[in-house]
């Protein structure tokens, strides 16, 4: 599933052709996604301008002038793309252009912005979202409310990770993949900034605060690695593993920067460390690691 720099990428693909645009026509190629769309969808949106386009952990937000939210959500496999108003028009080509999806049985939904730009939101396996929500209801949505800080924002710092942490028996990767401790984190990022900050994913997240709950130094480092790594990874465009694509076309390049992740018996990349990387299974999910140098 796409993290917060795929989205972020995404996000920012959009913008230009959506932000101070008004949708002129919305195709709902199918009643459904994930959830049915709204029952009003099209009525809501058409002849609505886009006033700004956001992103709160992994959701994209529309706010329209209307004061309603439209919330859309890529799943696992769902992605969009930006073409011009002519017909048959190419998409911009880019140096990591792969093929792409485009049978028309997959693209769902369709919207026509002022600019002359169509934006399509294609998703072979339907597990996207798209919601219209007042702005007045937004962050009290059940989708919304739990989660924790944005991890680049300047409220995520080493005491607010080290008082959620506090007292968790839990392991440091399943804390970190509690979207209500921080949001928008999933496997790769987990993982890779684990790695930078030479913590193991099989540590006690309560070891992030001390015993009057103060942030440890692990904690100080930690924060500076989940930055550190998703700056990294959104200048890259995201990583492309299966289904992710930017707006354009092009494969985010981030893969290419993994220090640890879905490298398991490849020689960890720590100066001066002679480990190798290792796959472990936590909670049902991949955890690739250094047990030499994070500990």
């Amino acid at each position: 599933m796409p993290e917060l720099p795929e989205v972020e990428t995404v996000r920012r693909g959009l913008a230009p052709v959506m932000e101070g645009a008004r949708i002129l026509n919305v195709e709902a190629r199918r009643p459904d996604l994930r959830q049915p769309l709204p029952a009003d969808f099209k009525k809501r949106l058409i002849n609505e301008t886009v006033t700004s386009l956001g992103r709160r952990a992994k959701y994209l937000l529309a706010d329209l002038a209307s004061g309603d939210v439209l919330i859309m959500h890529l799943g696992m496999s769902g992605s969009f793309r930006v073409s011009g108003s002519g017909e048959g028009e190419d998409e911009r080509p880019g140096r990591y252009q792969h093929a792409r999806e485009r049978a028309p049985a997959h693209d769902h939904v369709v919207f026509h912005m002022s600019g002359g730009s169509i934006v399509t939101f294609n998703d072979p396996r339907r597990f996207g979202l798209m919601l219209i929500v007042p702005r007045s209801e937004l962050f009290n949505h059940p989708l919304l409310r739990d989660l924790g800080p944005e991890p680049l924002g300047n409220a995520f710092d080493e005491n607010v990770l080290a008082t959620a942490c506090a007292g968790r028996k839990t392991s440091l990767k399943a804390a970190l993949l509690d979207q209500s401790v921080v949001a928008g984190l999933g496997n790769i990022y987990v993982c890779e900034a684990l790695h930078r900050a030479r913590l193991s994913p099989k540590r006690k997240a309560a070891t992030l605060a001390d015993r009057r709950g103060e942030p440890t130094p692990r904690a100080v480092v930690l924060v500076e690695a989940i930055k550190a790594v998703l700056r990294d990874a959104i200048r890259a465009g995201g990583a492309s593993l299966r289904d992710h694509r930017r707006t354009d076309g092009d494969l985010g390049e981030f893969q290419h920067h993994f220090r640890v992740y879905d490298r398991e018996g490849e020689p960890c990349v720590t100066p001066g460390c002679h480990g190798t990387v290792k796959r472990i299974v936590q909670n049902g999910r991949s955890t690739f690691f250094c047990p030499t140098c994070q500990r």
